[in-house]
């Protein structure tokens, strides 16, 4: 395909995986609208395609190697990027160019001046981009009202099950002023929820040993308590993700208490049993981990905890599922997902014994979240006859779809309104919490 010399070069995108992948490929999306190119969602038209890719599980690797083949199918030309770029196979050689040998460059994550070299390669830059006109907020794949806030890159963990330090490396935190710029940017486009994300957010600022930055003209500390600190004087939504259990987690929840930022811990514990957490390289001390979850709640009575767990770990027993179960019913988490273990290449993990059998892998997953399903409506129970407030996703003829602030979009449940085609896209409402199921919340809007 060659590009028409009266028409703007076009770039198709497809992009898949985290939120932490869609936040970089916000970021080429961004350089890629500054510097004049059109952005498709389909290959027919397109001058090229770009394929961001997700590598951390093995379906994962298939479905993005499916897309890079349905890409090179329909348009013929195509760029690859993200994690599966960086994923090798046992001989050494680039599992992307070894499958699709056909694409036109290869980059791993969080490598937009890679991806924009390539671009600019294969299908030239059509203007200068200092007179292009783009939003301060720049390019993004969320919907106006909520979106996400990436903090830093890498992790210092080295979690057996995990190969995400080997291919984006270790923790590397962006300066707070940078930060707290984008977050503002972001609140002056209208957004009114912000999702924090990185791979490890409460470590935020390790690495730089919590240097001091700048934001508006005054000192702040590039650091989990002040980030978020700052981040709450900006009047809208902060939903905290990816937060490992440190001791300075207790410190941001007085910042909930006092309705700072959301009561809201997505908070991912994978396991109960010292023997697996230890095997896993997570922290092991179960016991302990139940008593601070009930000091969390102690301060903010109303603390959503959202967390994932893996069934079937190498050398997980019946009893050790059990043990698991026992404890997600003292720990009365609001939130959960389950992953049956599925070996990664070039993780850690893969080298245990006592792998149990794939069906038992799935059927533990499925008992885990029946076991969780009485737990998580318990907790939405609380919420009956109380008045909350709601964020408006969706409005349609049959009512409205909203969401609490215990909810996160698309991992978490809903607020259905069926009487709320009143209401707006984008803005807050009060509604009356009618009543419940496993997931969802059902409630009337409350007049003002």
């Amino acid at each position: 395909m060659t590009q028409s010399s009266n028409s703007t070069p076009t770039v198709g995108f497809v992009s898949l995986g985290c939120p932490k992948a869609g936040s970089d490929a916000e970021l080429i999306l961004t350089r890629l609208r500054s510097e004049g190119y059109e952005i498709s969602g389909s290959y027919q038209g397109s001058d090229l395609v770009i394929v961001n890719t997700c590598g951390f599980i093995d379906a994962a690797v298939e479905e993005s190697l499916s897309a890079i083949g349905e890409a090179l199918a329909e348009n013929g030309r195509v760029i690859v990027t993200g994690c599966l770029g960086a994923k090798k196979d046992s001989s050494g050689h680039g599992i992307v160019e070894s499958v699709h040998p056909k694409v036109l460059a290869v980059t791993g994550p969080h490598a937009t001046e890679e991806v924009m070299d390539a671009v600019h390669a294969h299908l030239p830059k059509p203007h200068d981009p200092f007179i292009d006109l783009l939003p301060p907020q720049g390019v993004r794949l969320t919907p106006d009202h909520f979106a996400y806030l990436k903090i830093s890159e890498g992790c210092n963990h080295r979690c057996s099950f995990c190969i995400i330090p080997s291919l984006r490396g270790d923790l590397v935190s962006r300066p707070i002023g940078e930060v707290m710029r984008e977050a503002e940017a972001l609140v002056d486009s209208g957004v009114k929820e912000i999702l924090v994300i990185s791979q490890d957010t409460s470590a935020y600022g390790v690495d730089v040993k919590y240097r001091t930055g700048f934001w508006g003209g005054r000192p702040v500390k590039t650091k989990f308590y002040d980030l978020c600190n700052a981040l709450g004087e900006l009047g809208v939504w902060i939903r905290l993700h990816y937060v490992y259990p440190y001791p300075n987690v207790d410190e941001v929840l007085p910042l909930m208490a006092d309705g700072k930022i959301l009561p809201y811990l997505d908070v991912p514990f994978q396991h109960a049993n010292p023997r697996i957490l230890k095997a896993m390289k997570r922290p092991g001390d179960a016991e302990n981990t139940l008593a601070r979850i009930r000091r969390w709640r102690d301060a903010v009575p109303d603390l959503t905890i959202r967390s994932t767990f893996i069934a079937g770990f190498p050398g997980e027993t019946e009893e050790d599922f059990e043990e698991l179960l026992g404890w997600l019913s003292e720990a009365q988490l609001d939130r959960v997902g389950c992953f049956a273990y599925s070996p990664v290449e070039g993780a850690a993990a893969n080298a245990l014994p006592g792998l149990p059998p794939e069906e038992i892998r799935e059927d533990r997953k499925i008992r885990l979240m029946e076991h969780q399903e009485d737990i998580s409506t318990q907790r939405l129970e609380r919420l009956l006859d109380r008045e909350i407030t709601v964020l408006v996703d969706d409005v349609d003829e049959e009512g409205a779809v909203a969401r609490s602030m215990g909810d996160a979009p698309e991992i978490d449940g809903l607020v259905l309104i069926p009487d709320g085609e009143g209401l707006e896209v984008g803005e807050f409402a009060k509604v009356r919490v009618v009543d419940v199921d496993v997931h969802d919340l059902y409630a009337v809007p409350v007049e003002s």
